[in-house]
Order: structure tokens, then C-alpha cells, then sequence
């Protein structure tokens, strides 16, 4: 960077030519979208994305709000009663309209599900949903985009809710990008979900208002590189924009890899509007999973995660990415879908390996396994169980997928007897953050708290593209 302090001076010969310019200036509150933070009322375009089971607890989400940023709860896994909890007490707890989202995830399964947690949302007041895991749109999530929805007396749009999609793959990001699809809302309007009004003018606005390109990340992941998806997307939605005439703009953020100042710099080069972290986020006093996990994480570096099925996609083979550093799971889980891609059932599958899951992976039987799904079934999808029960591979998808919901309950609780299966979602960017820190007092996650590491990363970022700015000026002048 040039000195600050020096007159200004140009000096010329037949090689350079050097001039004195005014020292570039980036400020944390500037990086981003200035309407994204009016909107969601932070001071930073930055976000801590929801983490299922609570594991983005109250306790981060109201840190976050505290501190005039915004966290998602992380509704995935829980029930209508939980969630329910989880409003009341951030509610509570931000009592001076301070800024908080909650998880909606997407449930084919149980659609039911989906709609009652958005009727939760729509009771309580909940303004800000995080919509994850779409592969397309659905009622819940249109009901909550448009209820509320009205011209005002100027006649512009007064839009209540706000939706924050997480995708990764452009046709995804397409359907958020336009209008809720016609029949959903038809169907939504006769069912007296949303009035004529509102399917009128929800025609005029995209599903979603904010796109979230999730790179690689932790958990779910179609391994997509940032590099390549933000600029796609990015184009894409100026492309629908035009075409629809929508009088807001769409902005577009970044998740998946940001845990240093550096790549939360790449992440506003490229574009993004916002970012959201995640990863970097589990290893905080906030995050709600055991301390047996976080002394884990804290020692994880860039090359410590692997792939490994989904467990509520397990049929599918979608994956999750996990740690695998210290931990059998990753590589025991994905044995299980081998197994599941190429015997008919379990009964095909040899005595050996037979006896290796049960004694080893899942500590008991088959049959024990099964009569703890099976009464799960009977207490929520009892009217499924008898066309399961029919199917022996189906049976045996359901044994499997156990050792995934048990595996997550090892690690949300800390259990001693089967560390070496905790089943811990993270990308590398936690790696890189641990590096990032390495010889800080933040080298300890009892040291680490959620609001203060995105004033941290923030403001380093400001500082890195102000650097990076002033010596590519020095560069280019020196070429002149």
C-alpha cells in the first residue's frame, strides 16, 4: 500500500511511471448487498446458517441477534412441539425486535410435517426462513412466501416474509427464482390458505428473494465449486429478473467453504450479495452438540472429512460429508449402502459380515434394530408399516438407516461407549478456520463464540480486499 503520509509525487523515467494515490478504505459494514442488511436489519451481509437438531441452537441464534447479526435455529430432526419451544424462547430472548430466522426444511416424506412448522411460523410471527434440501416447490413454502403479502398505498409491493434458499444446482435455483408455480397457489387459495389478494401479487415476486449457492459444504453437499456455481447463478437470476420485470433485485450469497477471511473475500470478488457460514459454527460454546464433539472439530484440519450416505436420503445415495478424522463412520456407513445396492435383503448377506454389524456397528441385533423402528412406525406411519413389512429390501434400507439416527444421537450427546461412530457433519472450512486461529486464544472452542467470530471474519475480510486492492493499484500503476 502506498504511504498515506507522503505528499503526492509522480516520477517518470522510460521504465515506470509512479503516482500517488488515495489509500482505498473497506469497512466490514460495506462488503455485500446494502438492501440485504436493510432487510434482514444486521449490520454485516453475513449469516450463521441453520445445523439440524439444534445443533444452530437458541443459544447461537440469540447471540446472533444480540450482536445485530442473524442465525437460523436448526429445525431438521425435531418435532412441531420443539420447534414450537425453540420460537418461544428466541422470542423471549429477542425482545427488542432483534433479528433471528428459523430452518424450513423440505419433507417429502411428510409434507404434513412441512406445513405445520410453517402454520408455527405464520402464528408466532416468524418473518425469516432458511429453505434447505428443495428439490422443488411446495405449498408450505409458498403458503409462508405469501401470506401477508399486499400492495400498499403507493402501490408497491409490501412483502412480509422473507425466504433464504439454499442450492446448489441451477434448475433448483430456477424455481426459487420465479413465481410460485400456479397450481400450488390455486390450490392453496381454495383450501383458504391465502386470499385472492395474495395469489394476485405473489405472481409479481420470486419465491425466494435470496439465493444462497452452497458450495462443498458440511452435511448434505452436492460437492459443487464456488467458482463456478455464484457466476452461473448469478447470471441466471439477472436472466429471470429481466424476464419477470421484478421491481427488487435478487440477491445472491455464498456458503460452503468460508472459514477464513480469505474465502469469504473470494466469496465478495465473485459477487455474492451475503455469506453464510456453518461449519466454523458447530465448534463455538453456542453450538448445541456435546463437548465431546467441539474437542474433535477443534482439532480438524482441511483434509480431515470424507463422504458418506444421507441417512434420511439413504436409498438415493445422496451424501453427507462428514469427519472422518479418529471415526469408523464415514467408512462403516458406506459399507451399509454397499451392502443395500447389491443384496435383496438381509438374509442374502453373509453370516460373517452379518455378525460384524451387529457386533460391532450397531452394538445389537437385527431384530432388535427392527422392533425400535418398527415402534416408531407404529407411533407415526403405522399406515406404512404393513407395505414395508412386505418388503424385505425396504426392511432392510430401515435397519440401516437406524445406525444413521443413531449414530447422530453418539455425538449430539457425547456418549463414551461408541465414539469411534459419532456421526459429526463438517466441511473443510472448519480445518481451515482451526488454522486460521492456531496459536490464538481461539484456538479452544471454549473461547470461541459464535457472534464474535463473524465480527472477526468480517473485519479481516474487510481488511484483506483492502490490501489486496491497494497493492494490485500499486502493480498496475507500476506497469503504466
Amino acid at each position: 500500500m502506498l504511504n498515506t503520509n507522503s505528499s503526492a509525487l509522480a516520477e517518470h523515467n522510460e521504465h515506470e511511471t509512479v503516482v500517488a494515490k488515495p489509500p482505498f478504505s473497506v469497512k466490514p459494514e460495506s462488503l455485500g448487498s446494502a438492501e440485504f442488511r436493510h432487510d434482514y436489519g444486521i449490520k454485516y451481509a453475513y449469516l450463521a446458517g441453520a445445523m439440524f437438531k439444534g445443533i444452530a441452537s437458541i443459544e447461537l441464534v440469540v447471540a446472533m441477534g444480540k450482536a445485530g447479526l442473524m442465525g437460523y435455529f436448526g429445525t431438521g430432526g425435531s418435532d412441531v412441539e420443539e420447534i414450537k419451544s425453540a420460537i418461544v424462547r428466541i422470542q423471549s430472548e429477542l425482545n427488542r425486535g432483534q433479528p433471528y430466522g428459523m430452518n424450513l426444511l423440505s419433507n417429502l416424506e411428510n409434507p404434513e410435517l412441512e406445513m405445520k412448522t410453517v402454520e408455527l411460523f405464520l402464528q408466532h410471527g416468524v418473518r425469516y426462513a432458511e429453505a434447505s434440501a428443495y428439490m422443488q416447490i411446495s405449498p408450505a413454502l409458498v403458503r409462508f412466501r405469501l401470506s401477508g403479502i399486499k400492495r400498499s398505498s403507493r402501490g408497491t409491493i409490501e412483502i412480509r416474509n422473507h425466504v433464504l434458499a439454499k442450492i446448489s444446482r441451477p434448475e433448483v435455483a430456477e424455481a426459487f427464482l420465479r413465481p410460485a408455480p400456479e397450481k400450488i397457489v390455486e390450490k392453496l387459495v381454495a383450501e383458504g390458505h391465502l386470499s385472492a389478494e395474495e395469489a394476485a401479487l405473489g405472481r409479481e415476486i420470486p419465491v425466494a428473494q435470496d439465493i444462497c449457492v452452497e458450495a462443498d459444504s458440511g452435511g448434505h453437499t452436492d460437492r459443487g465449486n464456488a467458482s463456478v456455481l455464484i457466476p452461473a447463478i448469478r447470471s441466471l437470476s439477472k436472466i429471470i429478473m429481466s424476464e419477470q420485470n421484478y421491481l427488487q433485485p435478487i440477491r445472491v450469497g455464498a456458503a460452503g467453504g468460508i472459514g477464513t477471511p480469505e474465502a469469504a473475500a473470494a466469496a465478495f470478488v465473485l459477487g455474492s450479495d451475503f455469506v453464510l457460514t456453518g461449519s466454523i459454527n458447530q465448534c463455538t460454546v453456542e453450538a448445541g452438540t456435546s463437548n465431546s464433539v467441539k474437542d474433535i472439530l477443534q482439532e480438524l484440519n482441511v483434509q480431515d472429512t470424507d463422504y458418506a450416505p444421507a441417512g434420511d436420503m439413504f436409498e438415493i445415495g445422496a451424501k453427507v460429508q462428514v469427519v472422518k478424522r479418529g471415526l469408523f463412520f464415514p467408512a462403516r456407513a458406506n459399507k451399509l449402502y454397499d451392502l443395500y445396492l447389491h443384496h435383496k435383503s438381509i438374509d442374502e448377506i453373509d453370516s460373517h459380515t452379518k455378525q460384524l454389524i451387529q457386533e460391532k456397528y450397531f452394538k445389537r441385533s437385527f431384530d432388535e434394530v427392527w422392533m425400535e423402528t418398527k415402534a416408531y412406525y407404529l407411533n407415526k406411519h403405522p399406515e406404512k408399516l404393513a407395505m414395508i413389512e412386505r418388503s424385505p429390501k425396504q426392511k432392510m434400507a430401515l435397519i440401516f438407516r437406524w445406525y444413521f439416527v443413531h449414530t447422530s444421537r453418539l455425538a449430539t450427546n457425547g456418549s463414551n461407549e461408541q465414539k469411534v461412530d459419532y456421526q459429526i457433519h463438517c466441511g473443510p472450512a472448519l480445518g481451515a478456520f482451526n488454522q486460521w486461529v492456531k496459536g490464538t486464544e481461539l484456538e479452544s472452542w471454549c473461547k470461541r463464540h459464535v457472534a464474535d467470530i463473524g465480527e472477526l471474519l468480517m473485519t479481516e475480510t474487510a481488511l484483506i480486499l483492502e490490501n489486496r486492492m491497494a497493492a494490485l493499484d500499486t502493480q498496475i500503476i507500476h506497469r503504466m
